[in-house]
């Protein structure tokens, strides 16, 4: 195999730290929105005209002159603030990897680095940087709340996607494994669409404070199919203006959010089994650990659900929630572009 198709390219290790503080990230920013402090700062990008956030009493009075309607609270200051720098940092990281991507492009022609894939990289992270101060001058309006998240989860899939492509490593099957992989294709995309579409109403469910809109399961208020307000609960035209910390929407909205989201956790759960027991049928050691990584991740996330649920929504549960779903979603990635890059031997 030629060193042109095989060798790792320069630059995936500096990927694999990106996709570690874009992992962080995402996790700090579920940690900030759990805890309540997406409004933790009035302001952006500063916090009460502070590069960091006030501390001393005298910091605190000016801060509160300034935001008379939004009184200092350090619990939820410095969590907010903490998620601006690692985020900004990600920003600065992302900034170089692109800028090495395209070095060492023009130095070694025959290697083919992602140029492209970089720089759009950079490009969705500034976009990501205008949603996080929207989130805050908008006052968590939950459409902007819902496609920050979403914007999260894919800046570390396409990072991630480009530290795969930075390694360079692709699965080398026999002919039959290599067809059945190939035939895979359109299952794992539709699975994979499945996927961020329950990400998406995860983070409508979170937006909307909907997560304890049921404290039962598998019923919601005892009943199989409690009175729900579908109309309300997916209005995407709220208006602008209002202050959504703690949600606005009545209880029958708000449950309907939640079946929602579990009647699409089943459904997703349905296209992974589907999923998992066609690729099994792929004999290589390498698919069937990813298939059994799947496997493994969609039992965690099933039984953290169902615990944020009746443990009242814990903060370290819900956390790893979150979590839980961006290595899910990571994993199907990795399957998809496993099966356009495997050659067949």
């Amino acid at each position: 195999m030629p060193p042109s198709v095989s060798q790792k390219k320069h630059g995936y290790r500096w990927a694999l730290f990106g996709v570690l503080l874009c992992s962080l990230v995402v996790v700090l920013g579920a940690f900030t929105r759990l805890v309540d402090a997406g409004l933790g700062c009035p302001d952006w990008p500063g916090c009460y005209g502070h590069l960091t956030w006030p501390s001393s009493a005298e910091s605190v009075a000016r801060a509160e002159a300034l935001f008379p309607e939004t009184p200092v609270e350090h619990d939820k200051t410095w969590p907010e603030m903490v998620h601006r720098y690692f985020a900004g940092t990600l920003g600065l990281v992302l900034l170089g990897l692109a800028i090495a991507v395209w070095r060492n492009a023009s130095r070694a022609p025959a290697m083919r680095y992602p140029k492209w894939h970089a720089t759009a990289l950079v490009g969705l992270v500034i976009v990501q940087a205008a949603f996080g101060m929207w989130t805050v001058t908008l006052k968590l309006w939950p459409q902007v709340v819902t496609a920050h998240l979403l914007g999260g989860f894919a800046t570390l899939s396409v990072l991630w996607l480009l530290a795969l492509r930075l390694q360079n490593q692709p699965w080398s099957l026999a002919a039959n494994s290599y067809r059945r992989l190939r035939a895979l294709r359109p299952l794992i995309w539709m699975t994979l669409v499945a996927v961020v579409l329950q990400i998406a109403l995860g983070g409508w469910t979170s937006a909307n404070y909907a997560a304890l809109a049921c404290t039962d399961f598998p019923t919601c208020h005892g009943e199989w199919w409690p009175d729900m307000d579908y109309y309300r609960a997916f209005n995407l035209a709220q208006s602008v203006g209002p202050n959504y910390l703690g949600g606005l929407l009545e209880g029958d909205a708000r449950t309907a959010i939640h079946m929602t989201h579990r009647i699409g956790a089943l459904v997703v759960s349905v296209m992974l089994c589907v999923l998992m027991v066609r690729a099994w049928r792929v004999s290589l050691r390498r698919c069937r650990r990813l298939i059994g990584l799947i496997g493994l991740l969609l039992v965690v996330q099933i039984s953290l659900g169902i615990s944020n649920v009746l443990a009242s929504l814990p903060l370290s549960v819900a956390v790893a929630h979150n979590a839980v779903g961006a290595l899910l979603l990571l994993s199907l990635v990795t399957l998809l572009y496993r099966s356009y890059s495997a050659i067949r031997i």
